[in-house]
């Protein structure tokens, strides 16, 4: 019976290790196309209280805190941030890219990669 519980921990432990390895390779290869689309020159232009610049973050997980990101909202105020008010920003999200080109609303990470340049995980 010993012999049976060890071999499932075991199992468990393999299955555990594995698991995080992966999770790991893929969050730090997330991390670096975060990084990359800024070192490229892409912004991202967006809102707290926006609900499709939630949508767009949550393509990145974790690795959101990496992305190039500009906040335009305003707590407690309907106004809108001046750098996003002098960068021409006129819906949520917008995306700006080094060669000038803009567009708006949620984007694929393969149209961002696409535009940049940089590697998808």
């Amino acid at each position: 019976m010993t012999l049976k519980i060890v071999v499932v921990v075991a199992i468990v432990a393999v299955c555990g290790g594995l698991y995080f390895l992966l999770r790991h390779k893929h969050d730090s290869r997330m991390d670096a196309f975060a990084q990359c689309l800024g070192a490229k020159g892409a912004k991202m232009y967006g809102a707290y209280w926006c609900p499709h610049c939630a949508e767009q973050k949550e393509l990145f997980g974790s690795s959101f805190q990496f992305a190039p990101y500009v906040e335009c909202g305003i707590k407690g105020s309907h106004d809108q941030a001046q750098i996003c008010t002098d960068a021409g920003v006129k819906r949520f999200p917008t995306w700006t890219f080094a060669d000038g080109a803009r567009v708006e609303g949620e984007h694929t990470l393969e149209f961002l990669g696409q535009e940049t340049g940089c590697p998808l995980p």
